[in-house]
């Protein structure tokens, strides 16, 4: 009768070892909330940080389209100042970036170029008669700035327009 009861009690309790409990349910659920929840920030930071990226590059690409046309034009193109440097503000720009959680992102850039003063780049030719100057390059600087998150960014492409 013994031997009865310990093998219905033994059965019973190999039973209860067969599967998880409540508890181990409810932590394996709390513990997979917390790595989705961790997945989740690391995908939002990833995108935030994507966009970060392509800004730069599009202020990158306006900054560069604009130092390449300026060198097509040549150097007599581009109004300057002997004695200071001119600045000449152009139009705002815009870039348009697909986001990766969805949606899309316009980036608007404000692009100025800013003409260092001629003293440098002059040759002087003289003859009995006249003395002429002639600027034959100028230092450009191309600065663009933009805003990411409510702060202003800005970057700068310099070169010499001959």
């Amino acid at each position: 009768m013994w031997r009865k009861l310990l093998n219905i009690f033994g059965h019973q309790s190999a039973l209860r070892n067969r599967g998880f409990g409540i508890v181990e349910v409810m932590v394996s659920i709390v513990v997979l909330g917390f790595l989705y929840l961790a997945l989740l920030h690391l995908q939002t930071s990833n995108d935030e940080a994507v966009l970060r990226m392509r800004g730069r590059d599009g202020a990158v690409q306006i900054a560069q389209e604009i130092m390449d046309s300026l060198k097509a034009v040549g150097s007599a193109a581009i109004s300057s100042s002997p004695t200071a440097a001119t600045t000449i503000q152009l139009g705002e720009k815009t870039r348009e970036w697909k986001r990766s959680l969805g949606g899309k992102v316009i980036m608007k850039y404000s692009p100025k170029v800013i003409v260092e003063k001629t003293n440098d780049y002059v040759a002087e030719s003289k003859s009995n008669y006249e003395t002429y100057q002639n600027v034959y390059a100028k230092q450009v600087t191309v600065s663009v700035q933009w805003t990411f998150k409510g702060s202003t960014q800005s970057i700068n492409v310099a070169g010499v327009v001959r």
